[in-house]
């Protein structure tokens, strides 16, 4: 067995303010400690009954430049920043509640969520992580982009980020690869922020939306590089995608094992992936704590 954890939550609640990026409205995400085998699971608690939604693959919508969740009235829109910052910190079981549909822009990045959530500390939980082992490879296509799985003797996740515009723009290409663990995320993905280019933030502003994020607030990249701002990384486009991938796939509810490489892909093409693995997953649930091997490619374990 490879790399085997227990499930971890957190110490104590913490909480997140902001402005959402699409509607401008006011939202404050509160971080609730959960029971082993509860998942990460999204709260309206500004809606009558508390509806919530799990944050799990088959509830969610991606689209592009963001993904959302909905269950009934149980609605989150931009999730991807937060279930990267909890999938990087393996923060497994949490309440999310929230007092309004989308979740707070910010700076573009996760780092915020991560700073909240290192303050509340983790609790080690006495159920098993689950874990999904990828044996053979296996590749996602949407046009020109693809995601390619293959497995990683290493015994933990990777992944990576190839960057690369067919027209002419602004975004240099770039690429970027990292493993996946509480470390190495905070120091290289949690700060990498969204990006758009500069006609893309006019084309948005003029058309209504986001009229009130600032330059400082968005990566907004001209022909001269960042406006009004700058880099924090010379690649921070590529780790902002892989930091995107992330929270994506962290809606299937595991921890893989694997390298996940994708080429220009985005959030459906992430999307793609996530229900594809899950589907796998359902489709051989172990009945005991043994492994069971797949013809498709992977293997899940759970811990004896």
């Amino acid at each position: 067995m490879i790399g085997y954890r227990n499930e971890h939550t957190i110490a104590a609640p913490c909480e997140v303010t902001g402005r959402g990026y699409w509607s401008g409205q006011e939202v404050r995400l509160r971080f609730q400690p959960a029971p082993a085998g509860t998942g990460i699971v999204f709260v309206r608690s500004d809606l009558s009954g508390t509806p919530q939604c799990p944050a799990r693959i088959e509830y969610a919508d991606s689209i592009q430049f963001r993904t959302n969740l909905e269950s009934g009235a149980a609605r989150f829109s931009m999730v991807e920043h937060v279930m990267a910052a909890l999938a990087g910190l393996e923060v497994d079981n949490c309440y999310v509640e929230s007092d309004a549909e989308e979740m707070p822009g910010l700076d573009g990045s996760s780092q915020a969520y991560v700073v909240a959530i290192e303050s509340a500390g983790l609790v080690i939980q006495g159920a098993p992580k689950r874990q999904c082992v990828i044996e053979r490879p296996m590749t996602i296509q949407l046009g020109e982009a693809t995601i390619e799985v293959i497995p990683n003797q290493n015994g933990v996740a990777s992944y990576g980020y190839q960057l690369a515009y067919e027209q002419v723009s602004e975004i240099r290409d770039q690429s970027f690869e990292f493993e996946l663990n509480p470390r190495q995320f905070v120091r290289q993905v949690a700060s990498a922020r969204t990006f758009v280019t500069l006609d893309q933030a006019e084309q948005l502003r003029s058309s209504g939306v986001a009229q009130h994020v600032s330059n400082q607030e968005l990566l907004v990249i001209g022909p001269q590089g960042p406006v009004e701002n700058r880099y924090r990384f010379g690649n921070e486009c590529a780790r902002h995608k892989t930091l995107d991938m992330v929270g994506d796939l962290a809606l299937v509810g595991v921890d893989f094992v694997g390298q996940f490489r994708s080429d220009r892909g985005g959030h459906r093409l992430n999307g793609m992936l996530a229900n594809h693995l899950s589907q796998m997953i359902d489709e051989e649930k172990p009945s005991s704590d043994s492994a069971m091997k797949s013809s498709n490619g992977h293997r899940v374990d759970k811990a004896a």
